[in-house]
């Protein structure tokens, strides 16, 4: 996949050869104040291929200190060209969560995906689950 980053240190990373998301980093000193999101720049521009579609997840590591996405996931569509941003909110005890410049702060997983054309219906085939949704199988 091709990418162009502001400097080297952009570069995403993965610790393990066969790890599904690729760390992304802060690029630049942030200061995370209590409950307010924040858009983190990592310094990563994608070009990421038609069929296929990048995901941003937070790190676990972040977590454990309170900070997670504001958007759960990001969705980063593939004839994007800006900037990947994180957006970050800090939920934990003290005011706020300082962020270095090169802390990992997101994670980017790359799928393939389906692009179906919608077709408006009048009725659905019917199955053995049907409408059953939150909490119906227990």
């Amino acid at each position: 996949m091709r990418i162009k980053v502001d400097n080297e240190q952009c570069i995403p990373q993965r610790a393990h050869p066969m790890d599904a998301g690729a760390d992304l980093i802060a690029k630049e000193d942030i200061w995370l104040h209590k409950g307010i999101r924040t858009l983190v720049n990592t310094g990563v521009r994608t070009e990421i291929q038609p069929g296929y579609v990048g995901l941003l997840f937070p790190r676990s590591s972040l977590s454990k200190v309170g900070v997670s996405m504001t958007n759960s996931v990001g969705v980063i569509d593939s004839d994007y060209r800006g900037e990947i941003m994180a957006s970050l909110v800090y939920y934990g005890d003290k005011d706020g969560h300082y962020i270095r410049q090169g802390d990992k702060i997101v994670q980017l997983v790359v799928l393939p995906i389906a692009l179906p054309d919608f077709e408006v219906v009048n009725e659905l085939q019917d199955t053995a689950r049907g409408a059953g949704g939150f909490g119906s199988t227990g």
